[in-house]
C-alpha cells in the first residue's frame, strides 16, 4: 500500500531530524566542556599573577569556590544534554507510531469506505518525501561533521545506539498496530 511506503519514507525523515538535533545537543555539549577547560585555564593564569598580593586562605577560598563553580557548571550541561537527548529520542519514538497509526487508519479508512483518495495522495507525495529526506540526510551528515570539528577528533555514535534501540522499540509495537488494523478491517 502507497501510505506504507509514504510511512516508511516519512520516518526515515523522522530519525533524521532526529539525529540531527543529538548531533546538535553532542555541540552544545563538547562546546560547553571546552568553556569549562578555558574557564579553569584562565582562572589559573588569574591567580598566578595575583602573586603574593593574596594571601594564602583567600587563594585557597577561591580555587575551592571556582572548582565548585566549574563543578556545578559541568554536572548542568551534562544533565542538559543528557535529558535533552532523551526528549529527542521520546519525541522521534512517537512520532513515528504515529505515523504508523496514520497509515493504518488510512487503509482501514479505504477499505471500508472504498475510497481510494488515500492511496493515491499517498502515492503523489512519496518522491516528494524521498527529495526532502536526502536533504534532511545532507543536513544531519553535515552536523555530524560539525561536531566532529567542534570536538576535535571522531565523536563516538553515542546518540545513533540510542535511536537503534528506540528504532527497534519502535518497530515490533508499530507492526502489531499495522496487523491489528488489518484484522480489524
Amino acid at each position: 500500500m502507497a501510505n506504507q511506503k509514504l510511512a516508511t519514507v516519512t520516518n526515515e525523515l523522522i530519525e533524521s531530524y532526529g539525529n540531527t538535533a543529538k548531533n546538535v545537543i553532542h555541540a552544545y555539549r563538547v562546546g560547553n566542556e571546552r568553556a569549562v577547560v578555558f574557564m579553569d585555564q584562565t582562572f589559573v593564569s588569574a591567580l598566578a599573577k595575583t602573586g603574593s598580593r593574596l594571601s594564602a586562605k583567600a587563594r585557597s577560598n577561591a580555587v575551592t569556590a571556582e572548582k565548585k563553580l566549574t563543578a556545578y557548571y559541568a554536572k548542568t550541561v551534562e544533565v542538559t544534554s543528557d535529558n535533552a537527548n532523551l526528549v529527542v529520542s521520546k519525541a522521534v519514538e512517537l512520532a513515528e507510531k504515529s505515523v504508523v497509526q496514520v497509515a493504518a487508519n488510512a487503509g482501514r479508512f479505504e477499505k471500508s469506505t472504498g475510497v481510494t483518495t488515500l492511496s493515491a495522495l499517498a502515492t503523489a507525495a512519496v518522491p516528494a518525501a524521498k527529495a526532502v529526506t536526502k536533504v534532511a540526510a545532507k543536513i544531519e551528515a553535515k552536523s555530524g561533521a560539525l561536531v566532529t570539528k567542534i570536538a576535535g577528533k571522531s565523536v563516538k555514535a553515542k546518540a545513533k545506539t540510542k535511536v537503534a534501540a528506540v528504532k527497534s522499540a519502535v518497530a515490533a509495537p508499530a507492526k502489531k498496530v499495522v496487523r491489528a488494523a488489518r484484522k480489524a478491517a
